[in-house]
């Protein structure tokens, strides 16, 4: 359970992303260049949740459990033969983004396209899973503006009231450091990511730490990265980590909350280790956007 709930942060950081995408509107930076930018810490994760998890295994062969499942090659070939369309959309849309065929807005039009082209090669284009899909569709998109309408309203307020700028000169007061104010800014997402939405918390958020963050001059691209991680921390952290609360929701009562949140811990030791090594080594982060733009 600890698995599946915490593999299923990467998508924030691993292109594309909903996230991504909002913070490069708002903060006015190239959703490609932050595309890029996520890539290689999203597999960095991956990376140290797979080592994590041979690690504890070989120490404890019983959390592997006793199943075992043997297949020959053929079989291994039909298996693969049913996925083959994922890959192949996700590469023409990302390929397309990066190598500016078209933009990320275009993009998500054109992975529509592909997707309903796919779904009628297989015969699964029903008027019913149509209807479905639009009725998806509009539900998420409604709850992302709504949520966007109400942040406007709060940047408005904020910018009437000046907190933007008091609260940059109380972060910048202690002291001028990058450290510093990463420290600042993990410590301010790392709480709040506990009670908050990971959307909600990004555009309620984003108009306090910007002005911060053009004033102490750091780039905006490494750092919507270390945000979108710490984000993605907030997922699996109790006592609202979502992303639990999804799995405890699919298992019923076959598993405990408790169970599910002692599950993530590992995950979360292994998210924070990733988190250090994006914050110590800004290439990990910028190197590919640098090369492709």
């Amino acid at each position: 359970t600890g698995t599946v709930a915490a593999s299923g942060t990467l998508g924030s950081l691993i292109p594309p992303s909903v996230l991504l995408v909002l913070y490069g509107v708002y903060a006015q930076v190239s959703v490609g260049q932050l595309f890029m930018a996520g890539f290689l810490p999203g597999l960095l994760s991956a990376l140290l949740y797979i080592l994590m998890i041979v690690a504890r295994v070989r120490i404890n062969p019983a959390l592997a459990g006793d199943a075992q499942v043997s297949s020959n090659w053929q079989e291994k070939w039909q298996a693969l033969k049913g996925i083959w369309p994922l890959p192949v959309l996700i590469a023409a849309v990302l390929g397309g983004i990066f190598m500016g065929f078209f933009s990320p807005t275009e993009a998500g039009a054109i992975g529509t396209s592909f997707a309903a082209l796919i779904a009628l090669t297989r015969g699964t284009l029903t008027r019913t899973a149509i209807k479905q899909a639009l009725i998806s569709t509009a539900i998420s998109t409604a709850s992302i503006f709504i949520i966007l309408i109400g942040s406007l309203f709060f940047t408005r307020f904020l910018a009437l009231s000046g907190v933007p700028v008091a609260f940059s000169n109380l972060i910048l007061g202690v002291s001028t450091e990058t450290w510093w104010i990463i420290v600042s800014v993990a410590l301010i997402y790392l709480v709040l990511g506990m009670f908050i939405d990971s959307i909600g918390l990004l555009l309620l958020t984003l108009p306090l730490i910007l002005p911060l963050l053009q004033g102490a001059d750091i780039n905006l691209v490494w750092f919507g990265i270390i945000i979108i991680k710490l984000l993605e921390i907030g997922l699996v952290t109790p006592p609202i980590g979502l992303n639990v609360y999804v799995i405890k929701g699919a298992l019923g009562k076959s598993v405990e909350l408790a169970e599910v949140f002692k599950g993530v811990t590992w995950f979360i030791v292994m998210d924070l280790v990733a988190l250090l090594f994006i914050i110590l080594i800004p290439a990990l982060s910028l190197y590919l956007p640098q090369q492709m733009f």
